[in-house]
This record gives structure tokens, sequence and C-alpha cells, in this order.
């Protein structure tokens, strides 16, 4: 051995560092690589507004629509059940115009099972509702 101590009795007491050098270099050279592309810009088209259309001066109220745990359906702190539901969505649906139908507020409680959530969706989807919005709270 070319750097042996002269005994050459009992185990070497030097660590060997040339493998993590070597694993350190290696990682260093990913991260030059990969560091470039982490802050590489992209180009996103926006949509942007379009001044012809014309907003309404008094949007109609949103309707708070109340899911609790056990399914059972709150319009406007109002209970309903599926039936007057679906009507209530006909009425909102039967205004045409998107811009005149309020939007439709959803809060589901916590330990709301999914298919019911899922339902009320599926049925305002099947009366053209487009505004639908999620909230947290009361």
């Amino acid at each position: 051995m070319a750097f042996s101590s002269g005994s050459g009795k009992g185990p070497m007491a030097d660590i060997n560092v040339t493998p993590l050098v070597d694993v350190m270099l290696v990682l260093l050279i990913i991260f030059m690589i990969t560091a470039p592309m982490l802050t590489h810009k992209v180009k996103i088209d926006l949509p942007q507004p379009n001044p012809n259309v014309v907003q309404p001066e008094n949007p109609p109220e949103p309707v708070r629509l109340k899911i609790d745990q056990s399914g059972a359906l709150y319009w406007n702190d109002t209970p309903v059940d599926e039936l007057g539901l679906k009507a209530q969505l006909a009425v909102i649906g039967g205004l045409g115009d998107p811009a005149k139908q309020p939007e439709v507020q959803i809060n589901a409680d916590d330990g709301v099972a999914y298919e019911h959530v899922a339902r009320v969706l599926a049925d305002a989807k099947s009366y053209g509702l487009t505004k639908i919005g999620f909230t947290e709270g009361q």
C-alpha cells in the first residue's frame, strides 16, 4: 500500500472520502443543470376582458344552498326537499341569460357524503346553471 504507516497491523482508521466527493460532484452537476429549468418563465396568453360586454349594474343576490351532514338541503336557510330544489333550479335556469342568473353558493358540511353534493351539481348542470360556487362556514 502506498499510504500505509509501515506497521500494517490492524485496520486503517482513516475514512476514504473519495466516493463521498464523487457523489457530491455528481449532485452539484445535477443541481447546476436543473436550477435554470426551475426559473424558466412560461409565457401564458391570458384572456383579456372584453370591453363590449356590459356587466349588469345590479347583479342578482346569490342563492345560498346548504347541505348538512344528513344530506338535508336548505335554500336560503329554508328547508327544501329534492323536488323543491329541482323546481327552484328550473326557475333560475329558466331565466335564460347567464348574466341574469344568480350565483348558487353551495355550503356543504364537512361530514356530508359526496353523493349529495354530486347530485346537487348534476341537477344544477341539467338546468343550465353556470354560476356555481362553494362557500365555507355557517
